[in-house]
């Protein structure tokens, strides 16, 4: 098993399903000790936004607030900078936690030793 896990997000409400698999696997992986890195990106920008979690919706599904906590409890959750700009999202915008990085840190994490990456 790997040892460290990297997670893009590309999915928000546009495809549910695919958005709330990629933070309960995420969730699941820090609960289990995995070293979880994940990114938002896309539409799942806006989950790096206070309140907008709680409006996300799915039948059968673990809140995504909840999920979102358990994620920075252990883990680390990255926004994207071209997806920050392009949504008008700064840094002060952002939950607690949560930090913008670009292209160059998801792909050295990405290719960390003992690193298998997800995207969803």
């Amino acid at each position: 098993m790997a040892k460290k896990l990297v997670i893009k997000v590309t999915a928000g409400a546009d495809a549910p399903e695919r958005c709330s698999q990629a933070f309960t696997v995420a969730a699941v992986a820090v609960a289990s000790g995995v070293e979880v890195s994940l990114w938002l990106t896309g539409e799942s920008s806006w989950f790096a936004l206070p309140g907008r979690a709680a409006e996300f919706d799915l039948p059968h599904a673990a809140p995504l607030p909840d999920l979102i906590e358990g994620i920075l409890a252990g883990g680390r959750i990255t926004l994207c900078t071209q997806c920050a700009a392009r949504r008008d999202i700064t840094e002060k915008d952002v939950l607690e936690g949560v930090r913008i990085a670009g292209a160059q840190v998801f792909v050295s994490e990405a290719l960390a030793d003992g690193t298998q990456a997800l995207v969803y």
